[in-house]
């Protein structure tokens, strides 16, 4: 076994009250003992306990690593003048998916894994250590279990997208698609994937198909995920809730029932703030889901049309500005909320038996992340106890 202490940090958030103030469980003048891949000791620096090497955090805050709990990695193309028409006016409908529906199955998968690698690494030197991955961009058999077997290349966290958008070849015979995805399809992807997904929206897949499509999956032993209420007010959320989802993502558009169900479930609602910034379009209420009591996570969603972003410190300055969240509550979103979607407890935390996955800051405090918005503050990233 080898051991490193990280001293000389400024400020510890390990998101356990119960070792530090306030929910974050924050320590000042602290340290923490990784021996090989976990967390052993956590506590003030003076306190510390021998280690074989030492990394100085220089006065930095350090934080758990970041939980991306929603991206689209497994892409290929460029949707940059998409981008511009909106920002000139266009309204957002979903349909700019079928673009790159076209270029990723003509991509080659030496294409398809340079681009999801390019991005995970773009993403953990940004702070992400754990990140989950969607298909979604191939909607054939084939396309769909590449696209799956290269998600889980780069994260265990790997998600079935099959039931992303209607393909071309399916128009107007959208049941018949919802089979393939239940049967063919789903056989051919399970085997590289954790999760189940479906985007429950207008123009892509109702109440009864979205339910099909997430049953066929958890029957297959995965578990589900959904795109929920992302365009409009609609069945997703309470189609999560009522399925055990472990997270309904998106959530712009929602009723006083839907903030309400999810308050009395365990299924978070994890925030995309980057679609909305990437769209114009309205923020989630992310006051009325805390005041509830649901639990709120944040994420990039990451992909090539609606929030080319790889940037958790981003979109935690979104929630911040944008949303009205507390730094305090950006801050745990985007690393134990993350987890909890996920259903994760060795993650997004840094108390003893937590995998050690965390971030130096080059700022005294978190609040750095949200005050002073598109700074590379990420010093130094330990993931999986290697400094990268």
């Amino acid at each position: 076994m080898s051991s490193l202490l990280v001293d000389g940090i400024g400020e510890l958030v390990t998101n356990d009250p119960a070792l530090g103030d306030g929910p974050l469980g924050l320590i000042p003048d602290a340290a923490v003992v990784l021996v090989d891949q976990q967390v052993a000791w956590v506590g003030r620096a003076d306190g510390a306990p021998a280690a074989d090497g030492r990394l100085d955090a220089g006065g930095g805050a350090v934080l758990p690593g970041f939980v991306d709990s929603h991206s689209h990695l497994v892409f290929a193309g460029d949707r940059a003048a998409e981008f511009a028409a909106r920002m000139a006016g266009e309204p957002y409908t979903g349909g700019g998916i079928r673009t790159t529906v076209a270029a990723t199955r003509a991509a080659s998968d030496d294409t398809l894994r340079a681009t999801a690698a390019r991005l995970r690494a773009e993403a953990l030197r940004q702070g992400t250590t754990t990140i989950e991955v969607k298909s979604g961009y191939g909607l054939s058999v084939a396309d769909e279990s590449r696209s799956l077997r290269i998600a889980f290349e780069v994260s265990p966290e790997s998600t079935f997208l099959g039931a992303h958008l209607v393909p071309a070849e399916y128009a107007g015979r959208t049941d018949d698609y919802v089979a393939l995805v239940c049967g063919e399809m789903l056989a051919a992807a399970e085997p590289y994937a954790r999760w189940v997904d479906v985007f429950c929206e207008r123009g892509a897949f109702d109440a009864d198909q979205s339910r099909a499509v997430l049953a066929a999956g958890i029957a297959r032993g995965l578990a589900a995920r959904v795109h929920a209420n992302q365009l409009a007010a609609g069945p997703g959320v309470r189609l999560a809730v009522e399925l055990g989802a472990a997270s309904a993502d998106h959530c712009t558009h929602l009723t006083g029932a839907d903030v309400d169900a999810l308050a009395g479930s365990e299924t978070v609602a994890t925030l995309l703030p980057g679609a909305e910034f990437s769209t114009r379009s309205p923020y989630p209420d992310a006051r009325a889901l805390l005041a509830a009591g649901a639990t709120v996570a944040l994420a990039t969603d990451c992909n090539p049309g609606t929030s080319y972003t790889s940037s958790m410190a981003f979109c935690i300055a979104l929630a911040v500005r944008e949303m009205r969240m507390t730094p305090p509550e950006a801050v745990w979103a985007a690393t134990a909320g993350g987890a909890r979607a996920l259903r994760r407890s060795d993650v997004g935390t840094l108390r003893p038996g937590a995998r050690a996955d965390l971030v130096v800051l080059s700022a005294p405090s978190y609040l750095h992340l949200a005050y002073r918005p598109g700074v590379p503050l990420v010093r130094q990233v330990i993931h999986n106890g290697v400094v990268t």
